[in-house]
């Protein structure tokens, strides 16, 4: 048995390399790419603030490299082996990496940037250390996004240049009409050359549109050298900072994060899930304030379902026909033909709405005052019951789970049904009766442990199923859980934090898949694995 679940588990990891690669791979090619969101939201306003975020974006994520090399690096920031210099941990658990390379300013070889400065530097002791690593730190990737956006303003003049000259350089654009400043090495003589023609020409023949011509040359030349200008002073300015926080960080400033196997070379550590631009928060601290809701939800919502359902089948296998039997039928796929939509909005609209029955929560999990209730129902000085912490939560997740249960009532209940039927039939069952054996004993001890396999391999798809409704009960019922949090990544096209979720999604179903196989030897003493 240990052998089996050794080698499933081995089996496990290209099973989630493939399911992570796949949605990777979406995520690159979708339309707008990361922050496709920001632009929408922008609408025609600020574009200019809206290309810089972009192209911020676009450097934080390397999406300038192959799609296939962002992945391994996504993979390496999640592998528990690190390589390179080790990362620091605050306090509060927050993982601090050395502060990247700045990438060199675009085409120098036209315009050579200034000589990169060298910082001499000596961090702060004592008390001062932290705070002023969190100011240098804050400087060096504040200093470093202006840049990367003075980059953007570099490429969007290039191309202003590219079409006002025309041919060759219009030519070179792309398919977005965007600048491969490594396209244009041969930029200054002829931009040079067009500025001249166009002089001769409003001089031998002049007219408005030769006049026009001149003036735009000329303008789109100054903006380009603006351009140019601001990049490399900002360049400088960002590889400064850099250099003091990155002396600021090898200081130690915070303890030291994982074990080290070869010193600044090899590290085991956690997985690193990254920072969801999103939020501006850990993607792993996101998850873990939201992952324990959707676990309760689904933890509290499957044994119902599994006490209610089985039990009816059961009862209705043995009672094949009679009106118990066609009662339970009914209800269950009457009940599962609702969609889960409608009866959340049904659930508010009467069961919480204060207009109607106003029995329950219409939101949340907990109350405004529960900070204040004792954690078990208890009275108080006064002697009025008061139904405490936990009666609070359970009472504001009881639409939630009601949401989550109906809808398995119907294929519980008629797999069991159905095996149960089947194994009634059996010869052992006859043989059983004709030896004298109780009904009840025959049906619990023997039919009804005969017909577990099926619903053992109910619940690999059962469980999984309500992890993924719990994406609609969640946003309906609006409770910070999982599926809120799937659907604000999906909105703002967040991919480390949507490469999280799934990679949660997909660890939960192949463990499924993985229980499943040991309560199957656990219910049929047949089953061997070895």
């Amino acid at each position: 048995m240990v052998t089996y679940l050794v080698r499933r588990l081995l089996f496990m990891v290209p099973t989630l390399l493939g399911i992570t690669l796949m949605v990777f791979m979406l995520l690159a090619l979708a339309p707008g790419g990361i922050g496709a969101s920001m632009q929408a939201a922008g609408g025609q306003g600020n574009t200019t603030g809206i290309a810089q975020q972009q192209a911020y974006l676009e450097d934080r994520y390397g999406l300038s490299d192959p799609v296939i090399v962002q992945y391994v690096r996504w993979l390496s920031r999640i592998s528990p082996i690190k390589f390179g210099q080790r990362d620091v941990r605050t306090p509060r658990g927050e993982r601090i990496s050395i502060p990247r390379p700045i990438p060199d300013p675009s085409l120098t070889s036209v315009f050579p940037p200034p000589r990169k400065p060298q910082v001499v530097f000596t961090p702060s002791t004592g008390d001062q250390v932290i705070p002023e690593f969190k100011l240098l730190q804050r400087d060096s990737e504040g200093s470093r996004r202006e840049y990367v956006g003075s980059m953007r303003i570099f490429r969007d003049a290039l191309a202003d240049v590219a079409r006002v000259v025309g041919p060759p350089l219009v030519g070179r654009l792309d398919g977005k009409g965007g600048a491969k400043p490594s396209d244009f090495d041969d930029l200054l003589p002829v931009l040079i050359a067009a500025q001249e023609s166009a002089a001769r020409e409003a001089v031998s023949q002049p007219s408005v549109q030769a006049t026009e011509r001149v003036r735009q040359l000329a303008d789109a030349r100054l903006k380009l050298f603006e351009a140019v200008h601001s990049m490399h002073t900002k360049w400088s300015r960002a590889e400064e900072t850099r250099q003091r926080a990155t002396i600021a960080f090898m200081a130690n400033p915070y303890p030291q994060s994982g074990v080290p196997i070869i010193p600044d070379v090899i590290t085991l550590d956690t997985s690193d899930f990254g920072v969801a631009f999103s939020k501006n928060r850990p993607v792993w601290d996101l998850i873990i304030d939201a992952l324990p809701v959707t676990l309760l939800i689904n933890l509290i919502a499957f044994p119902i379902s599994y006490l209610i359902a089985v039990p009816t089948g059961v009862m209705a296998s043995v009672r094949k026909g009679n009106w118990f039997d066609l009662l339970t039928g009914v209800l269950y796929l009457s009940l599962y033909s609702i969609p889960t939509v409608l009866a959340g909005v049904f659930a508010i609209g009467f069961l919480a709405n204060n207009q109607y029955l106003g029995l329950f929560p219409v939101s949340g999990l907990h109350a405004t005052t529960a900070d204040a209730m004792p954690f078990l129902p208890s009275r108080d000085v006064a002697g009025v019951w008061q139904v405490g912490w936990l009666g609070d939560l359970l009472w504001h997740v009881a639409l939630p789970v009601l949401c989550l249960t109906y809808g398995s009532f119907a294929i519980l209940s008629k797999q069991t049904r159905a095996s149960m039927l089947d194994n009634l039939s059996a010869d052992y069952v006859r043989t059983a009766k004709a030896k004298g054996v109780p009904r009840n004993d025959v049906v619990v001890r023997h039919v009804f442990r005969n017909s577990l396999l099926p619903l053992i391999t109910m619940f690999v798809g059962i469980f999984p199923a309500m992890l993924g409704g719990s994406v609609v009960v969640e946003r309906i019922f609006s409770v910070p859980g999982m599926g809120s949090l799937v659907l604000d990544a999906i909105s703002n096209n967040d991919r480390d934090l949507i490469l999280a979720d799934v990679l949660m999604i997909a660890v939960v179903n192949v463990a499924a898949l993985l229980v499943a196989d040991i309560l199957y030897a656990v219910a049929d003493p047949r089953v061997s694995y070895e």
